[in-house]
């Protein structure tokens, strides 16, 4: 009989999938919802301690390595930066194929790193720098088909730091010996989401900064640029392609077309001052009315869906010209906004601004996560977001109503105030209290996991003498104040946005969380420190240290029943953290027999 069922379930595809789902990490944020909770329990917080390391990759390819994995039917996977795919045995590590793609350029505006592929009816979706998406047949890696996101660069894809160079900037602000890269231009980092025949996919670098990185005290430190002028953004957009043969759906631009000034607002929509001169702003708003063509908002995140009402969820993010908001007068809808788009049209159903006019570079960058909360005696389905300003937003998934925001998870310092000449600290900095780390949550323990960092950054804007051919007469800038950067690994209450418990780490944290049912919590450092925490104390409970900086999602997955923890060692440049090539994964000790 035993006999009898094994065989069905081999001649069933579609039953054998759904017996064996818990096993796989089948998605990028584990399914639809983005929670990043594993439903296995054979690693478990009494036994942790025994994690070993089971096998290890190296991929040849050193560069900023922030991709998950996904796991299906025991293959695992893994895209590399430069969009190089390797499929994995997950039990062994062994290769089963690998495809590198034929980049149309190299000079790209936002580093060489890719955050992961899609897995779906027997082809694996991948997004690339020079902004295209590939499929790929998951048996083989033969590239099936190829679909630009774009015919070309438009001709806003200036250098930034040529624009600078020769503009002699404020020497005290240390730009004249540091080196200087970015610039605007389409590029393509996001893992993809793959839902009912759709893969979509967004864009980034429609409002880059310039980042300056300078030596001291033996430690690379990075500040972020953002020059005064016209068109030196692009507009965001996020496109759905059908899984059959890459043919464009439908595409949403995260500006709306000719109306993004919005209301003019004095206050952020939960009550905050964001001290404009709006006055001025009116003043500047006809000169300025074709702003909007130029207007940024990236996409750098990968949606969370609601199959049953039909939407996808997605945060855009700042507006261009970055920080610097001398030509781009009024709210500059949409960005800095949490969006529900109806998947099948990719309509606006509703947008929530975070930041209107923003001033600081606070992208909506971690993923959006779908759960259900008790609100006001009734349990509401909601959606979630871990702010770049140190607040867990709850809102109604159907509506977009805000139903709470947690207590700040990073300390908050000069919220919301303008850049200055002589430079104003302000905490959270651009870098974010969570920046595009996606967090785990766990809806039966009411806990939501956040990645974060306390990094505040003196913000100073500074008017340039007239010359001869410049570009622009101004620029703002934030200068991180290094000394006092720490992380911050957070669980909150998710009935209350309460605080339950906080660990602070040695370095700001930037990769994700990944939780289990049996009540773990796994993340990374940029030092190359692998731990798992008690999910419900935070007690650290285990760690293992690799040779660079483990700054991607970990995800957990089973083969044959043994279940294994697997992540990605490869750093991250702009923070300094070390680069390397690694994937690695974990399980508890095989028992033999005696």
């Amino acid at each position: 009989m035993k006999l009898l069922l094994k065989a069905s379930l081999l001649l069933l595809p579609g039953l054998f999938a759904t017996v064996h789902a818990a096993d796989d990490w089948p998605l990028y944020g584990l399914d639809y919802s983005n929670q990043r909770l594993s439903p296995l329990t054979s690693i478990r917080p009494q036994n942790v301690a025994g994690l070993a390391r089971r096998w290890r990759v190296k991929t040849g390819i050193k560069a900023s390595f922030q991709a998950s994995p996904v796991v299906r039917e025991g293959v695992m996977y893994v895209s590399t930066p430069f969009n190089h795919v390797l499929a994995l045995d997950a039990a062994t590590g062994a290769e089963r194929w690998h495809y590198e793609h034929a980049l149309t350029t190299r000079d790209v505006c936002c580093g060489p790193a890719n955050r992961g592929v899609a897995v779906a009816e027997g082809r694996v979706f991948m997004a690339t720098i020079d902004s295209r998406v590939v499929a790929l047949d998951a048996a083989t890696g033969k590239k099936i088909w190829e679909t630009p996101l774009i015919d070309s660069q438009p001709v806003a894809t200036e250098k930034l730091s040529e624009l600078l160079t020769g503009a002699a900037p404020d020497q005290s602000l240390g730009l004249a010996e540091s080196a200087q890269t970015g610039q605007t231009g389409y590029s393509a980092n996001m893992a993809p989401q793959v839902v009912d025949g759709l893969v979509l996919v967004g864009v980034t670098g429609t409002a880059y900064g310039l980042h300056v990185e300078t030596r001291e005290n033996g430690e690379t430190r990075m500040s972020v640029v953002g020059l005064a002028g016209e068109q030196l953004g692009l507009r965001g957009f996020i496109v759905a392609l059908d899984t059959a043969n890459g043919e464009e759906r439908w595409r949403w631009h995260t500006v709306p077309d000719g109306a993004w000034t919005g209301n003019f607002t004095a206050t952020t929509a939960y009550g905050e001052a964001l001290n404009r001169n709006l006055i001025d702003e009116r003043t500047r708003s006809e000169r300025y009315a074709g702003s909007w063509q130029f207007g940024g908002g990236s996409v750098w995140t990968t949606p969370a869906v609601d199959r049953e009402r039909g939407l996808i969820f997605i945060g855009t993010g700042n507006p261009a010209p970055q920080m610097d908001d001398a030509t781009r007068p009024g709210d500059n809808l949409h960005t800095v906004s949490l969006v529900a788009l109806e998947l099948k049209t990719g309509k606006l159903v509703w947008a929530y601004q975070q930041v209107p006019h923003d001033r600081w570079g606070y992208d909506v960058a971690s993923p959006p996560v779908l759960f259900t909360v008790q609100y006001e005696g009734k349990p509401v389905e909601a959606v979630g977001q871990a702010s770049k300003l140190g607040w867990f937003f709850v809102h109604e998934r159907a509506t977009g109503r805000l139903l709470y925001r947690s207590a700040p998870f990073a300390p908050q310092e000069n919220l919301f105030r303008p850049p200055t000449e002589a430079g104003v600290r302000i905490s959270p900095s651009g870098l974010g209290a969570c920046s595009w780390s996606p967090v785990a949550l766990d809806e039966v323990s009411g806990s939501v996991y956040i990645a974060g960092s306390h990094g505040p950054a003196d913000y100073f804007v500074r008017k340039l003498p007239e010359r001869a051919g410049q570009a622009f007469d101004s620029y703002t800038m934030f200068k991180p104040v290094e000394d006092t950067h720490h992380g911050l690994l957070s669980a909150l209450n998710l009935a209350d946005g309460s605080l339950r418990w906080q660990v602070k780490l040695d370095e700001p944290m930037v990769g994700g969380v990944l939780a289990t049912r049996s009540g773990l919590v796994f993340t990374g450092e940029g030092r190359g420190r692998f731990a798992a925490f008690d999910g419900a104390t935070g007690a650290r409970l285990w760690e293992d240290t690799t040779e660079a900086g483990v700054n991607a999602p970990p995800v957990s997955y089973a083969v044959a029943g043994e279940q294994f923890v697997a992540v990605v060692a490869g750093g991250n440049s702009l923070y300094g953290y070390p680069v390397g090539d690694e994937i690695i994964a974990w399980a508890l000790p095989t028992k033999t027999e005696p």
